[in-house]
């Protein structure tokens, strides 16, 4: 297995000395970098190209979350915000963060967020090797999936949560994720609003497996599905996803 290549940004030394502690325990992984402000970290990124970066949000003249949205680079890392402050979540969500970590940081969410990064990244790498996949089906209650072996004809009613990455989306159901290029607006005219709802820009969801609503603060809320998943909701669709849930 290739080492994660790991870029560790915060501006305060005690954190940093933590992380790369803690990183020491975790396998596959390789520190190849750190960054005490923002401008630093663009530049160690362009540099290092690393895999995922360990973003501090809260430094002086610019914060990770405008480090995260001003990246350009092609491919871009995994980012997992680590802070003291929970208030940020929201805004770490819409940058499509990988995960969202409070200090202290704990060696067990550490490894979690890892292993979630990791995850994303194999997706992502499978996508680019992708190509010419075939489009949704003709009965318009499926569409077909390149899969390891050929093709899979994927039922819409399957599809419990999808997530958008890069110029894919991720399908998840029940069993295991799929990935496929479509935009997701393209996926919004296919599926049936009834049973699979635009709920970010970025995330659609099945209402009838969202098991708890996560308050965040601001009057954002995030979903918490059957399967385990967080979904962040954008601010633009938080009234009708809860009218929806009949919480309005």
């Amino acid at each position: 297995m290739t080492a994660l290549r790991v870029l560790l940004v915060d501006d305060e030394p005690l954190a940093l000395r933590r992380l790369e502690t803690l990183f020491g325990d975790i396998d596959g992984v390789a520190v190849v970098g750190s960054a005490a402000n923002g401008e630093e970290a663009e530049e160690r990124i362009a540099a290092l190209a690393p895999d995922l970066v360990m973003l501090d949000i809260s430094m002086p003249q610019k914060s990770g979350i405008r480090v995260a949205a001003d990246l350009a680079v092609d491919p871009r890392p995994e980012i997992v915000f680590v802070t003291a402050f929970e208030h940020y979540a929201p805004d770490a969500f819409e940058v499509d963060a990988a995960d969202y970590l409070l200090k202290p940081v704990r060696f067990d969410r550490l490894r979690q967020a890892v292993e979630r990064a990791r995850r994303r990244r194999a997706l992502r790498d499978a996508a680019d090797r992708l190509a010419g996949l075939p489009g949704p089906d003709a009965r318009s209650d499926a569409m077909w999936i390149q899969v390891a072996n050929g093709n899979l004809r994927l039922p819409f009613d399957q599809i419990e949560w999808v997530e958008a990455a890069k110029d894919y989306v991720l399908l998840h159901t029940a069993t295991r994720s799929y990935i496929h290029r479509i935009s997701m607006t393209a996926l919004e005219q296919l599926f049936d609003p009834d049973r699979l709802m635009r709920v970010h820009r970025s995330a659609f969801i099945r209402p009838a497996l969202v098991k708890a609503v996560q308050r965040l603060g601001k009057g954002l809320i995030a979903l918490e599905m059957e399967d385990g998943a967080v979904v962040p909701v954008g601010p633009s669709y938080v009234k009708a996803v809860l009218a929806r849930l009949g919480l309005d």
